[in-house]
């Protein structure tokens, strides 16, 4: 199978930063769905979430694929003035990133909008991400995920009471 080249290689590959190639034999749209094609566990998917406020501001919240983004921890971040964030929808996924539901990378993304990574991310050497196409994602080490995404590093996945 021939290496589908997406926004998100040519950005990889400009930095040079290395990635594999992990295609899928169809096209996923869920972190479990991912993991199966990737033969990878849940933990190591990067899981890319628009978010949105009241004035149309996003930010772009990455968790582990087994973790959900608490939104209230994304905002608390965020420079005064920022109001209640919510899901952004499909359409505004399309219209913000470039990307289409179920293939968002943290990669590539319009300089307005801030990225911030859960720190469990940093805690695994290689992770996964989409590619920009649902057909395939990409494994590289999550600290050149990190600084290709120009993102910074927070708590902001939910936690259950008692976890750290």
């Amino acid at each position: 199978m021939g290496s589908p080249e997406t926004r998100v290689t040519k950005l990889l590959d400009a930095a040079k930063i290395r990635y594999r190639l992990l295609p899928h034999t169809e096209p996923v749209f869920t972190v479990e769905a991912a993991a199966r094609q990737r033969g990878v566990v849940k933990e190591a998917i990067v899981k890319a979430i628009l978010l949105c406020d009241r004035q149309g501001r996003y930010v772009m919240a990455c968790v582990a694929g087994n973790a959900r983004v608490d939104p209230r921890a994304v905002r608390a971040l965020l420079p005064e003035g920022w109001t209640r964030l919510h899901f952004a929808t499909e359409e505004e996924i399309l219209a913000v990133t470039g990307y289409v539901q179920g293939a968002v990378a943290p990669i590539g993304l319009p300089t307005d909008v801030p990225v911030i990574f859960d720190d469990d991310v940093a805690l695994h050497e290689q992770v996964t991400i989409s590619s920009g196409d649902v057909m395939a994602g990409l494994e590289l080490a999550s600290r050149d995920l990190i600084v290709a995404a120009g993102a910074r590093l927070a708590p902001i996945a939910e936690r259950k009471s008692g976890d750290p």
